[in-house]
């Protein structure tokens, strides 16, 4: 299965279905009306280049190799460089630049590599795409795991890699819409009356890196009640409503459509 071609046809994501959620008149500029971004958030790149080596250490440990910080190090700087070098595109936050991200990503690899539990598991799939369908969406629901694996008693765990400033409040991680999603396309996709946990692994770029796993589980009621979101952003999407965030929103600083808010706010936009 490839995501590229997946996305090709109309299809809904648990990033788009929380983006619609948390401002559909974004979701509008970017997926109905095609808007070219207005710039590249820092975050999302680095974040990119930072799931671009975890994907790199879990194939190779699939293969039996467990590989060393150093090593992480430099695929770090290779991704970075690819992405971010001469990038005129890319906003970076105050204070932050290419060449501090350049550090910090090391860093805090070189903490992962250090900190990391040497797991007794089976490395099932690594960046796999999925697609599921779900009765009363007629486009299919996608996404990528970032990691699955299973342990020696059978026991499937769903891993997604997140960077973060800070660490995790216990809501945030039990709150977290994207992992009860792909809980319920794994039971879709083969795992069905398997138990299943979900795990996010976090780098947290604090001036000291850490690096903290939180697991959490999904009740039946809450991997339906997720669903039931999809099928409502699919309802306001499939009628043309597309609700602003509340002006002042956290979204509304790193918006890469902040000038075409501001048009539309001003009636510049139909």
């Amino acid at each position: 299965m490839d995501i590229g071609e997946l996305r090709k046809e109309p299809h809904l994501s648990a990033s788009s279905v929380a983006g619609y959620l948390e401002c559909g008149l974004a979701y509008r500029f970017g997926k109905v009306d095609g808007l070219a971004p207005e710039f590249m958030p820092d975050v999302l790149i680095f974040g990119s280049a930072i799931h671009e080596v975890l994907a790199e250490y879990y194939r190779s440990l699939n293969q039996g190799v467990r590989l060393a910080g150093e090593h992480l190090k430099e695929s770090f700087e290779r991704h970075w460089n690819e992405r971010a070098a001469d990038n005129g595109f890319i906003r970076y936050k105050e204070g932050t630049d290419y060449r501090s991200y350049m550090a910090q990503g090391k860093e805090m690899l070189a903490v992962f590599a250090s900190q990391v539990p040497v797991e007794e598991c089976t490395v099932l799939a690594v960046e796999e795409p999925f697609s599921m369908d779900l009765e009363g969406l007629p486009v299919p629901l996608i996404g990528i795991y970032d990691l699955v694996i299973e342990d020696s008693s059978g026991v499937i765990t769903i891993v997604d890699h997140k960077t973060s400033a800070k660490s995790y409040s216990v809501d945030q991680v039990d709150q977290n819409f994207q992992v009860t999603i792909y809980q319920a396309a794994a039971k879709a996709n083969g795992f069905a009356g398997r138990e299943i946990l979900l795990r996010l692994d976090c780098l947290i770029k604090t001036k000291t890196p850490k690096f903290e796993q939180y697991y959490t589980v999904r009740s039946q009621e809450e991997e339906q009640g997720a669903l039931r979101r999809v099928l409502a952003a699919w309802d306001g999407i499939s009628k043309g409503v597309y609700l602003p965030a509340n002006t002042g929103s956290w979204r509304c600083s790193g918006c890469v459509y902040q000038d075409a808010c501001g048009q539309w706010m001003k009636g510049e936009l139909p």
